[in-house]
C-alpha cells in the first residue's frame, strides 16, 4: 500500500487521519532511512496518456473559442476552462487520485481563474496606461489566489499552495513597481516576496518535522518556487544573466551564494532549495572557466565539477547533514527535521 491507498481508506471512513499519519511514520520508521523528500509525479504510464488527453482538451477549447469570438473570447474561454478543469478534477484528483494530472488540471484551472480577472480588468476605469497595468495584475492575481483556495478546500492538491502563492507573488510584484512608475522595484521586491515565500515553506515543514503529512508536499513545492525568486535578485546586478560582460568576480559571487543556498539546503533537508538555482551556478562557473581557461571545453568542465559535486553530495547527505545538525543551538535544531536514520532519531 502506498500514500494515495491510506489517503482513498481516510476518504472512505475506514480509517481516520490521524491513523493514517501514524501509519506512514510506522513504515518509515520500519525502513530505518533517512526522509528522500518523497513526492508523488506519476503513479503510472496512465498518468500521462491523460494528461495528454487533458491537454487536447484544453487546447481545443482554446483554438474554438478564439475562432469563433476572437474579439472577446478571452472571458468566455477562460471561465469554461476553468469549469471543465474542475469537473475533470472531480474524477482524476477526487476519485483516481491521480498525480500528474492532478497537478495540470489545478494549473489550468489557477491560470484559467487569472486569465478570467485579466479579462474582467482590460477596460478599467482608470486612463493611465501604468494604473490600468497595474490594476489587469492585481485583479488577475486575485482571481487566481481565490481560485487556488477554493481548490485547495477541494481537493487538497500540495502544489496548489505554491499556485496560488506564484499568482500573488506575480500580482504583487508587476503592480507595484508599474503603479509606481518604477520599474527598478520589480527585481528588489521579487527577492523580498521570495524570502516570504521561503518563510511559508518553513513554516508548513516545522508543522511536519518527520515528513508523514501532505503538509511536508505542500513544503516542497513552495521551496522549489522560493529559490529562484531568492536567487535572481542577488546575481541580477552581475552579468551572468545576459546584461553586461560576465567576469570572474561575478561568477565567484554566484557560487558563494549557491554554497550559502547548499548549506541552507542540507540544513533543511530540501533538495529542491539547491535544484532551483541550479542553472545559475552552472552559468556562473562556466564564466570563470571562460575567463581563466578561454572558450574551449568549458562547458564539458563545467558539467563535469558540478555532476561530481552533486554526485558526492548526494552519496554523503545523511552524514554531512547529521554534522551540520549536530552543530547547530538546541532550539533550531528541534525545529529541522531530524538527523540520522529514522531508527536512531
Amino acid at each position: 500500500m502506498d500514500e494515495s491507498d491510506l489517503d482513498a481508506a481516510v476518504a472512505a471512513g475506514v480509517i481516520d487521519a490521524a491513523t493514517r499519519d501514524r501509519l506512514l511514520a510506522f513504515a518509515r520508521d520500519r525502513r530505518n532511512t533517512p526522509d528522500e523528500e518523497n513526492f508523488r509525479l506519476i503513479t503510472g504510464f496512465n498518468d500521462i496518456f491523460v494528461s495528454i488527453a487533458c491537454c487536447l482538451v484544453f487546447l481545443a477549447i482554446f483554438v474554438l473559442g478564439f475562432e469563433i469570438a476572437p474579439g472577446a473570447a478571452l472571458a468566455p474561454v477562460a471561465a469554461f476552462t476553468a469549469a471543465t478543469s474542475w469537473a475533470m478534477a472531480e474524477y482524476f484528483t477526487r476519485q483516481r487520485r491521480m498525480a500528474l494530472p492532478s497537478i495540470l488540471l489545478l494549473l489550468v484551472f489557477v491560470i484559467a481563474c487569472g486569465g478570467f480577472g485579466v479579462s474582467l480588468s482590460v477596460k478599467g476605469p482608470f486612463e493611465s496606461f501604468s494604473a490600468n497595468l497595474a490594476m489587469i495584475f492585481s485583479v488577475g492575481g486575485a482571481c487566481a489566489v481565490v481560485g487556488a483556495v477554493a481548490h485547495w478546500c477541494r481537493f487538497h492538491v500540495p502544489i496548489t499552495i505554491a499556485a496560488g502563492t506564484a499568482a500573488a507573488c506575480c500580482g504583487v510584484a508587476i503592480a507595484i513597481p508599474t503603479l509606481l512608475a518604477a520599474p527598478v522595484l520589480f527585481v528588489p521586491l521579487v527577492g523580498v516576496l521570495g524570502l516570504l515565500v521561503f518563510a511559508e515553506a518553513m513554516w508548513f515543514d516545522m508543522s511536519d518535522r518527520n515528513r508523514a503529512t501532505r503538509r511536508s508536499d505542500v513544503a516542497f513545492w513552495l521551496h522549489l518556487l522560493a529559490a529562484p525568486m531568492i536567487v535572481h535578485p542577488l546575481l541580477s546586478p552581475s552579468g551572468l544573466l545576459g546584461k553586461g560582460n560576465p567576469t570572474a568576480f561575478d561568477g565567484a559571487i554566484t557560487l558563494a551564494v549557491f554554497a550559502v543556498l547548499t548549506l541552507t539546503a542540507v540544513t533543511i533537508d530540501r533538495r529542491a532549495l539547491m535544484v532551483s538555482a541550479l542553472t545559475y551556478v552552472i552559468v556562473a562557473l562556466n564564466t570563470v572557466f571562460r575567463s581563466e581557461i578561454g572558450a574551449g571545453g568549458t562547458f564539458g568542465l563545467t558539467a563535469l565539477v558540478i555532476g561530481v559535486f552533486l554526485v558526492l553530495l548526494s552519496a554523503a547527505w545523511g552524514s554531512v547533514r547529521s554534522r551540520i545538525v549536530s552543530w547547530l543551538p538546541r532550539p533550531v535544531a528541534l525545529r529541522v527535521p531530524p538527523a540520522g536514520p529514522r531508527g536512531q532519531r
